[in-house]
């Protein structure tokens, strides 16, 4: 673990972390409108946000000095499933944005440029001086972001891998997993629909929930309810 985050992590126990994205093609996905949203989740309370992209997260960063920041950069690479900071320039460039813990996608998957896992983690921790926290779906994955050095593991890619694609989040069976066979704290991400679930995720262990579309993802949540309202109206 990286020395000088002693205090960072303890600070989450038990709280919620905001999910402040939205898709590429929405006027939402503008860095003054995340970082918007991101003032309001820590106004209410949340302990922690987690943002894509550099220029998200130095807009973020710039709006609250003071948040902890669990920065990611989704990048689609052809012939590669990873996707989120699938590699090491990719976290070098959210650290210097202002993110706090860099988020990296930990499965078992094959990544670009011949990293490993235990390769990326390291250089994030000796030359970035940052946290990770490893994203997950299943449970080999989870021991082995342990063992390469994870500071966090969450359970956000639960149902979104090929080994993992008949599954739906969230993951409350695998984060049981986690909690009973690692040290290292375990987030739940993923699938987290209303408080309800928060409350869960906690009882079953998650030393802290995230909720990204519930709360922020107002793209989907209209499309969700349009789709409902068009389904049960009556044919003209």
């Amino acid at each position: 673990m990286v020395a000088n985050s002693n205090n960072l992590i303890p600070s989450f126990l038990k709280g919620l972390i905001v999910s402040c994205q939205a898709p590429i093609d929405s006027p939402l996905h503008d860095p003054l409108v995340i970082a918007a949203m991101a003032q309001a989740s820590v106004n209410q309370g949340a302990v922690a946000v987690r943002i894509d992209t550099p220029a998200h997260v130095q807009a973020v960063r710039r709006q609250c000095p003071k948040t902890p920041i669990i920065g990611l950069w989704k990048q689609q690479l052809p012939g590669f499933d990873v996707y989120i900071t699938p590699q090491f320039h990719h976290a070098e460039a959210i650290a210097s944005a202002g993110a706090d813990i860099i988020a990296i996608d930990a499965t078992l998957r094959q990544r670009p440029g011949g990293e490993t896992i235990e390769t990326i983690i390291e250089r994030i921790h000796d030359e970035l001086g940052k946290l990770v926290m490893a994203d997950v779906d299943t449970i080999e994955s989870a021991i082995a972001s342990q063992k390469a050095g994870a500071d966090i593991v969450g359970t956000t890619l639960y149902g979104y891998t090929a080994q993992t694609q008949h599954l739906s989040p969230p993951g409350f069976d695998l984060l049981s997993q986690i909690v009973e066979q690692l040290d290292v704290p375990v987030i739940c991400e993923g699938g987290i629909a209303s408080p309800q679930m928060a409350q869960e995720a906690l009882k079953r262990g998650a030393y802290a929930v995230v909720v990204g579309t519930a709360i922020t993802g107002i793209d989907l949540q209209v499309k969700a309810y349009q789709k409902a309202i068009i389904d049960v109206s009556p044919a003209p």
